[in-house]
């Protein structure tokens, strides 16, 4: 019964005996390989006489022709030719990079805030450098970026505030938003400039994921205040046939409402409280950090939400 060798014994062979195999097997002389190879006579008969010893064949006989190879070396040739062939275009170096060169899908996890705010404008960027690309956006937040980076269901993540934690994560910080009130500004044109006594009398209206509270109760609740809410959305394209004429107001983050008020006539305006500004994040695997189309792709990213949201 032939033995089969297993990546154990694999892992312990010299792949320059494949080499050496070759040059004999094309030159069909010892002497003649060995010049080739710039090694001495005896170093390439004794790579001979190892792989003898691996095979259990003579592999080349002396012939008044020269080294002539028996039928196991016949089989060996082309086997061991195509698997160095292989190994030289794996370890080749990459040819530099080129965005036109991507033809898949990049799919980038944020809210749909983020995706008002800058999405077609990536896209734009994208078909512009990559036409062969397209986007992908799936709704993810802060706290399921991680957990959707490390499972693939995504290959970049743009959060507010968080890290997008996980052992497996790296983050970057892009830039900066805030909060704006947005309405209908002649319907709310009575109102101001906005009061934090009128602003909390206005009925307002919620976009929360959880559909009760937001960070602006939280900051009214540190004032002893309480805003009247009347509805509650879970996203922000839902927002503008309920301000539009209403004299409803929403405070939301101020990337999404500038968005809103270009496509739909809306105004914003500055809420009469004080609120944080927050971090703007990407976050992708720490596979992806020597990646060329992770880079390229963190770049346009950054790049897309610095034009449209300048540091104030």
């Amino acid at each position: 019964m032939n033995k089969i060798i297993g990546l154990n014994d694999i892992a312990r062979l010299d792949l320059n005996l494949a080499t050496s195999f070759l040059a004999i097997w094309e030159e069909r002389s010892v002497s003649r390989a060995a010049l080739r190879l710039n090694l001495s006579q005896s170093a390439l008969s004794g790579s001979l006489a190892r792989l003898r010893s691996i095979t259990g064949d003579p592999l080349f006989v002396r012939s008044r022709m020269g080294m002539e190879p028996t039928p196991r070396a016949i089989a060996m040739a082309p086997v061991l030719s195509a698997v160095l062939d292989r190994m030289s275009e794996a370890l080749a170096p990459l040819p530099p990079f080129a965005p036109g060169g991507i033809a898949r899908a990049l799919v980038v996890g944020m809210s749909d805030d983020f995706m008002l705010a800058c999405g077609p404008a990536l896209v734009r960027r994208l078909l512009a450098e990559a036409p062969q690309a397209s986007v992908i956006f799936r709704q993810c937040n802060s706290q399921t970026a991680a957990a959707m980076l490390e499972s693939r269901e995504i290959d970049m993540a743009m959060i507010a505030g968080g890290r997008g934690r996980g052992q497996t994560i790296r983050h970057q910080a892009i830039g900066r938003s805030s909060y704006l009130c947005l309405g209908d500004g002649d319907a709310l044109a009575p109102h101001l400039p906005l009061t934090l006594e009128g602003y909390t009398a206005l009925p307002h209206v919620l976009v929360s994921f959880s559909g009760r509270s937001g960070i602006i109760d939280e900051a009214l609740q540190d004032l002893g205040r309480k805003r009247r809410i009347i509805t509650a959305l879970t996203q922000f394209a839902a927002l503008p046939p309920f301000l539009q004429g209403s004299g409803w107001i929403a405070t939301l983050p101020g990337h999404a409402a500038r968005a809103l008020a270009r496509s739909t006539g809306l105004s914003t305006f500055a809420p009469p409280l004080t609120l944080a500004p927050y971090e703007v994040r990407l976050c992708w695997r720490r596979d992806g950090d020597a990646d060329p189309i992770s880079q390229w792709l963190r770049g346009l990213l950054a790049d897309v939400w610095q034009g449209l949201n300048p540091p104030e």
